[in-house]
C-alpha cells in the first residue's frame, strides 16, 4: 500500500485524466478500500483541488475551482509544458510572448534537475525563428472562441485583399492554426456560403448577434478544406501541376499554406495551388527541381511553354537574335 502523501499524488493523477472515476475505481487503483478514498478525496479538496461527485453514481472528476492549485505532471508532461511555452513565446499570438516566459521561468524554477537539464538541453541546440508575418490579438482570438462556443452570429471588419474594411457576418464554426496563420472557417450569412477568413484582419463588433443551429461542417477534412481555401481560392490563377515524386517528397518542400497535395501513385502526385502570377508559380515549381508537367489553367501552360523557349534559347550554340 502506497503512504498517505504518495497515494493522494497518485489519486491527484487518476483525477486529472477526463474522465469519471468511480469510488470502486479508484479504490482498486490505489489497492485501499472505498472509505479511505472518501477521506483521500475529501483532504484534497481541503488542498484546494476542486473533486466533483458525478450525479448518478458514487463517481468523482476534478472541476474547474476558483484558485489555481499546484499541478501535477509527469515527467514527460513537464519536459512538454516547458517546451510548448518555449515556443509560444516566438509565436504568432501577440503579446503573449511575455506570459510564457514568466511562466516558463517559474516551471524550471520548480523542476527537478534531472528535468531542468533535459530541458536546458533542449533550450541550448535549438534555434527559434521569429513567427513571419502578422499576429493575432489575443483578444481576438478568445472572442471569436466564444462566439463558436456559445453558438452566436459573429460580426466583424474584416480587411480585404485591398486593403479595404468591409462589414462580415458570419455564423463561426472552427479556428484552425495552419502554424504562420490563424484562420476562421465560417458561414458567410450575406453569401450563403462558407467562407475562410485571416484572424489578423477580423476586427469583431461586440455585442455578438443572436444565436445560430449550427450546419453541417463544408468537409469532414477541415485542415484539407482549410488547405484549399488560403491556396487556391483567394487568387486569380488556380494551378493543377502532377510532380513526378511520391507525395510524401513534396510535402517536405511545400507547406500546407502554399499548396495542397493529393498523391496519385507510389511515383507522383497532384499539386494545386495559386497565385496572381503566372511567372510566380512558374518559377516557384520549376525551382523545386522536380519533374513537373502542369495541366491549368491554360495560361499557365501557354506561360511555361514561352519561358521554356526563352530559356533554350539562352543557351542554345544558335541562339535567335536578341530582340529589345
Amino acid at each position: 500500500m502506497l503512504e498517505t502523501s504518495a497515494r493522494l499524488l497518485r489519486l491527484l493523477s487518476l483525477l486529472q485524466t477526463p474522465r469519471d472515476w468511480t469510488g470502486a475505481e479508484l479504490a482498486a487503483r490505489l489497492e485501499v478500500d472505498v472509505r479511505t478514498v472518501r477521506r483521500d478525496i475529501d483532504k484534497l479538496r481541503a488542498l484546494g483541488y476542486p473533486v466533483q461527485a458525478t450525479a448518478g453514481v458514487a463517481g468523482y472528476r476534478l472541476g474547474a475551482g476558483a484558485k489555481l492549485p499546484p499541478l501535477l505532471l509527469d515527467d514527460d508532461e513537464a519536459v512538454a509544458v516547458a517546451v510548448g511555452l518555449r515556443t509560444a513565446a516566438g509565436g504568432t499570438i501577440a503579446g503573449i510572448e511575455d506570459s510564457s516566459l514568466r511562466a516558463l521561468t517559474k516551471l524550471e524554477q520548480v523542476l527537478p534537475s534531472r528535468l531542468r537539464h533535459r530541458v536546458q538541453l533542449l533550450h541550448s541546440v535549438t534555434v527559434t525563428v521569429p513567427a513571419a508575418g502578422a499576429t493575432v490579438d489575443p483578444d481576438v482570438l478568445t472572442a471569436v472562441a466564444a462566439a463558436i462556443r456559445d453558438q452566436h452570429r459573429l460580426r466583424f471588419d474584416y480587411r480585404n485583399h485591398e486593403g479595404e474594411s468591409v462589414l462580415r457576418t458570419a455564423e463561426p464554426h472552427r479556428l484552425a492554426h495552419t502554424g504562420r496563420r490563424w484562420y476562421l472557417i465560417g458561414w458567410d450569412v450575406d453569401r450563403s456560403d462558407w467562407r475562410t477568413y485571416r484572424v489578423d484582419r477580423m476586427r469583431p463588433r461586440i455585442p455578438t448577434g443572436p444565436r445560430f443551429a449550427p450546419r453541417e461542417a463544408p468537409e469532414i477534412d477541415l485542415a484539407g478544406y482549410v488547405s484549399r481555401g488560403v491556396t487556391t481560392a483567394p487568387y486569380r490563377y488556380a494551378a493543377r501541376i502532377t510532380l513526378g515524386v511520391p507525395a510524401a517528397t513534396a510535402a517536405d518542400r511545400i507547406a500546407p499554406t502554399v499548396g495542397v497535395i493529393e498523391p496519385i501513385d507510389d511515383e507522383s502526385c497532384l499539386l494545386r495551388t495559386g497565385s496572381d502570377s503566372l511567372d510566380e508559380i512558374a518559377v516557384y515549381v520549376a525551382l523545386f527541381d522536380f519533374p513537373f508537367h502542369v495541366h491549368e489553367p491554360p495560361e499557365l501552360v501557354e506561360r511555361v511553354r514561352t519561358l521554356a523557349e526563352r530559356f533554350a534559347d539562352a543557351v542554345s550554340d544558335s541562339p535567335h537574335r536578341v530582340q529589345g
